[in-house]
This record gives C-alpha cells, sequence and structure tokens, in this order.
C-alpha cells in the first residue's frame, strides 16, 4: 500500500525524523534515550531489516567515535592543552587581539579533538586570564565556543557529524573520504568566522559571570554558633529542627577544630562551639538565635574565594537544556540526597536570585553553586554541566610524547599509510605504552550516551534511504530547483544551517547526508561536493545555546542571555553559509 509514492514504513520512518526533531526541540528526553527508541521502533516495526539496524553499533564510524574519545582524553591527560594555553594566550594588546589568541588555539586543538572537551578546559583559563586583563569573559567565551565549533570541521576526525557523513558516503559510493577532505574548505570556513567575530566584535555582550554573584556570600548566607551551654548539645541536628528550617537549610557544619561537614547528615551530632552555616532568607534564619539559643559567629567562616582551603568543596554548575530539573525546584525532588550535595545558591544570567535556593523553579542555564564530597562531573552527566572543576595536568615531557604521538598518526592517515581507525588504534597503544593515558583514564574516556545517540542517527539515516524516503526527498528538491545542482546545494546546506540550531549536528548530518548523497547522484555531480558542504552547514551552529554543546556548555560561565547567541550567531550563520557554497564548490567542482 503507498500513498503520494510512498509505502507505509516510508511514511512510519518519516515521521519518526519529524517526531526527533520535535522531541529535540520540546522536550527534555536524553539524546541516547531518543537514540534507543529509534532503533528499536524502526526493528519492532521491521522499517530496517536485524542485520541493518544492529550494523549501526559496528559501523566504523561508530567505532572511531568512540577510539576517538580515548584519543582526546589521552591529550588532555598528558597536559597538551595546558602547554597551549600557557604558551599561547600571554598578554594581548587590544580586545581583537586577545580575541584572535583565543580562537586560534581552540580551533587548532578542535581540528583533533572533539570541541566539547577543548572548550570545557580552556573555559576556566580563559576567564582567569580575561579578568586579568580587565576584559569581561563573556567577550571572549562566545568566540571560544564558535572557533572550537569551526575547527572541528577542519579535518574529518574533528566533529562527529563528519564522521557521520563520511559513513554514509562509504555506503553510498564503496569509497572513502581522506583526512583531509574538509581542510581547505574547513580553514577558509574559519578564517572568514575569525574575521566576522573580529567585525563584530563590538557587539559581543558585556555580562556579569555567576562567580560575582556568588562573591558576597554575606548576602545569602547566615552563620551562627551553638554556645557550650545550649540546651541542643548531644542532640543530632534532625531531633534539634536545626537541618531543615523554615525559610532555608544548613549547608554545612563547622566544628571547633575546623572540620567542614557538608553536606550535614540528618543524625549529625551538635557539639558546643560548633559553627552553622545556612542558605536562605535571612531574616527567617535569624529567628534561630531565640528559637534555639543560638548567637551570631563574629569570624565568618564560609566563602566562595577560599582557593587556598581543601576542606570546603565547592564548585558551580549550569542547567542543562535536557536536564530533569528543569521546571523543579530542590525541595520537590530528591537530587540532593541522591547525589549527598547541597545546594547554596542560584544564579540566572550573571545575577543571583533573592529567594530560598531549595524553592526556586530551575530553568535552562541556571548556575548552582553547590557544596559536597563528590562533586565529579561524571556523577551528573545528562542534568548538569560543570565548569571550573577541571584540573588540568600540568605539562610534562609526556605534553613532548602526545603531541609526537599525535603528529604520527595524522601522518599516517594522511599519506594512506594505515586506514584513519587503525592509525588511531595504533596510536592509543602507544601512548599506553608511554603511560600518556592509564586504563582506568581510557575505561572513563568513552562516552557510551554519546555513542547511542550517533548509532540511533545513523540508523534512522538508513532506515530513510532503506524506505525510499530519501529519493523522495531528493526528487522533491529537485522538483523545486530543476536541474540546478547549486541552488540544490545551497537549498540542503540553509536546512541543514536551520535544523542543526535545534536538535543534534550528528542528527541534522543523519538526515541530510544520505538525501545530499543521493541527490548529487540523480543530477549527475559530484557527491564530495554536496559531502564537505554538508559537513560544514550542519556544524555551523552559531544562533542558539542549545545547538551545539560547546554553545550550551558556556552559557551559565558566561552569564549570557538567549539574545545574545542570536545577535551575533545569525550573522555568523548567514556568512559561514556562503563561504561554504563559496569554497566547498570551488575546491570540489561539481
Amino acid at each position: 500500500m503507498t500513498f503520494l509514492g510512498l509505502g507505509i514504513f516510508a511514511w512510519i520512518t518519516l515521521l519518526m525524523v519529524f517526531g526527533k526533531v520535535g522531541l529535540m526541540i520540546k522536550t527534555r528526553f536524553p539524546g541516547d534515550v531518543i537514540g534507543m527508541g529509534i532503533i528499536f521502533t524502526l526493528l519492532v516495526i521491521g522499517a530496517l531489516p536485524t542485520d541493518e539496524a544492529l550494523s549501526c553499533f559496528s559501523s566504523t564510524s561508530v567505532v572511531l567515535v568512540g577510539v576517538l574519545f580515548v584519543l582526546a582524553a589521552a591529550l588532555v591527560h598528558s597536559g597538551v592543552i595546558q602547554w597551549i594555553t600557557k604558551n599561547l594566550l600571554r598578554t594581548p594588546k587590544s580586545l581583537s587581539d586577545a580575541l584572535v589568541r583565543v580562537m586560534l588555539p581552540a580551533a587548532g586543538l578542535s581540528a583533533f579533538i572533539s570541541s566539547a572537551p577543548v572548550v570545557a578546559l580552556m573555559l576556566g583559563a580563559v576567564k582567569t586570564w580575561a579578568r586579568k586583563r580587565n576584559i569581561s569573559p563573556s567577550k571572549l567565551l562566545l568566540p571560544l565556543s564558535y572557533a572550537a565549533t569551526l575547527g572541528g570541521v577542519c579535518t574529518l576526525i574533528g566533529t562527529t557529524p563528519n564522521l557521520v557523513v563520511s559513513d554514509f558516503y562509504s555506503s553510498y559510493t564503496g569509497k572513502t573520504l581522506g583526512l583531509a577532505c574538509t581542510t581547505i574548505p574547513g580553514i577558509f570556513c574559519l578564517a572568514v568566522g575569525v574575521l566576522t567575530i573580529l567585525a563584530l566584535q563590538r557587539f559581543l555582550p558585556v555580562r556579569k559571570g555567576p562567580e560575582e554573584a556568588f562573591e558576597s556570600s554575606a548576602d545569602y548566607t547566615v552563620e551562627l554558633i551553638v554556645p557550650a551551654d545550649c540546651e541542643n548539645v548531644g542532640m543530632t541536628v534532625d531531633e534539634a529542627g536545626l537541618r531543615d528550617i523554615e525559610g532555608g537549610s544548613l549547608i554545612e557544619m563547622v566544628r571547633f577544630d575546623s572540620e567542614i561537614i557538608s553536606p550535614v547528615p540528618e543524625d549529625e551530632f551538635i557539639l558546643g562551639n560548633d559553627h552553622l552555616v545556612y542558605s536562605g532568607d535571612i531574616n527567617s534564619i535569624l529567628q534561630l538565635r531565640q528559637s534555639h539559643g543560638l548567637v551570631n559567629a563574629n569570624h565568618l567562616v564560609f566563602s566562595t574565594k577560599e582557593e587556598n582551603s581543601r576542606k570546603r568543596k565547592l564548585q558551580m554548575a549550569t542547567i542543562d537544556f535536557s536536564s530533569p530539573l528543569i521546571g523543579k525546584s530542590m525541595s520537590e525532588v530528591s537530587f540532593e540526597d541522591r547525589h549527598n550535595v547541597v545546594l547554596v545558591a542560584v544564579a540566572r544570567e550573571g545575577e543571583r536570585i533573592n529567594n530560598i535556593p531549595r524553592n526556586i523553579i530551575l530553568r535552562p542555564g541556571d548556575t548552582l553553586l553547590l557544596e559536597g564530597d563528590k562533586l565529579l562531573p561524571e556523577n551528573f552527566h545528562g542534568s548538569l554541566n560543570f565548569f571550573d572543576s577541571v584540573v588540568l595536568p600540568q605539562e610534562s615531557k609526556k605534553t613532548v610524547i602526545a603531541s609526537v604521538i599525535l603528529f604520527g598518526m595524522v601522518l599516517l592517515a594522511v599519506l594512506q599509510l594505515m586506514p584513519l581507525l587503525n592509525s588511531c588504534l595504533v596510536a592509543i597503544m602507544v601512548m599506553l605504552l608511554v603511560r600518556c593515558l592509564s586504563i582506568e583514564q581510557l575505561q572513563n574516556a568513552i562516552n557510551w550516551k554519546l555513542l547511542m545517540v550517533f548509532a540511533g542517527s545513523v540508523c534512522l539515516g538508513k532506515a530513510m534511504t532503506y524506505t525510499g524516503v530519501t529519493q523522495a526527498l531528493s526528487d522533491l528538491i529537485t522538483l523545486s530547483t530543476g536541474t540546478n545542482p547549486l541552488m540544490s546545494l545551497f537549498i540542503l546546506c540553509l536546512l541543514g544551517t536551520f535544523l542543526t540550531e535545534f536538535i543534534s549536528s550528528v542528527g541534522a548530518a543523519a538526515i541530510f547526508a544520505p538525501i545530499g548523497i543521493c541527490l548529487a547522484q540523480s543530477l549527475g555531480v559530484n557527491p564530495v561536493t554536496f559531502c564537505v558542504a554538508i559537513m560544514i552547514s550542519v556544524s555551523s551552529s552559531f544562533a542558539t545555546p542549545v545547538g551545539s554543546e560547546t554553545n550550551t556548555f558556556i552559557y551559565g560561565p558566561g552569564g549570557y542571555r538567549f539574545s545574545d547567541y542570536l545577535r551575533v550567531g545569525l550573522p555568523m550563520n548567514i556568512i559561514i553559509l556562503l563561504a561554504n557554497i563559496f569554497i566547498t564548490t570551488l575546491v570540489y567542482p561539481l
């Protein structure tokens, strides 16, 4: 049974494409859940044969993504990023000079390492460096994200969408794309992007970072002391009614010997001279002086500036745009108890929210000040993005060794002496042997959730081809543009640039890659031209904070507003789109 030339499985697949877009935009379903749901549905309804669906997990591109996670971890742990940051930032002569010093290292690193860890690891250094130079960090973090994104398209391994498109190209043509297939177009677009940022630098926003909002801790915390003769001495904090109080919460207890207890367990005993630190409504908390016989602390011990203190463990984290915490308050969920942390304060768009922290309804991009012993980013994946929490390893001889290994890997792949996957595997084995990477670091490096997103996207792309959706959409574009391949390429890249602002770039690549290759073949033109142009267009996410992981990551630390991305990112989208079409058709003629 067919309708408008498409069978029932084709229509179901097409609905799944729109459904995925809708879920990514309108819901907070994790990408890996959506990816697995796609594979499961396609298998159950029979829209894709079992062997085709399961082959998505074992395809070269999926394996290569996992291998690149490990390679990136090796470069991070060997101090390569630390060396680059230390030696290339230095003292800028102007804002333009500062922008160039930030963007070029980020772009160069992102050509070989996923842009997300590059931005994560450079973020803290760039913010500290900017403040020392009296530059607002918000002037530099947005260009940092954009440069990392553009740098990623300069090599086949720089960004995951490149590998998705390459995988589809191999499936359709039986040929493989080289490591440097996007290098010339990518470098050209990067140069155009840097010049665009320099030209638009006066439109880069000046925003307050969350650190400034949390600096005056006396504005949102109250510190009280338990006198030695207090009737609550010997009781637990829960029995005394001093843990969960009206108008606030107990965030830490400091003993007379300076031991810091946070979070404070409900069965923690109260001793004389204990220092109780509360967060919330100050007037309500001060009533504890009368009701429980406490006294004001003459010497305040809580501060976010205690850089030399290793006892107090404070971290800032941003609410991810797909976080299950969105629309809820901490008082409604068991998040603090489950992760053994306590919420100290909340900032939004660089301003601290003057309310009881646990009662604040959380929004995407909100910055939380948390205290606890196990504030590790991997424990909060999918709900919070941590920043200023990564300690960069110091440069050593491993830095040089890792750099030489990376150069050798690239040389083997570029000269086609060894397949890309094989050269990456050899590089990892050598790094393990010379101890640039440990077994534990290797195990922790692989992001299995992202691999599920990747596999689900590839599976959906294969289903589009198998059920005839790809051919139908290709015919539709041909019908609207005639036999003009340049116009077809422009429309495809325009749609890719728009869609990637709202869903993952991997998903956009999986949708448009098979359409582009099929369209090129039907028009009798070079499919490589379409593939390279699609790689750049689906990675060109500049106008929203949800379009790319790096844009999301800097949203909270920069104190940005949604409109800040539009003001600079929309012109960037248009300019890079035109630059992409120009250079790609020049390097790879239609």
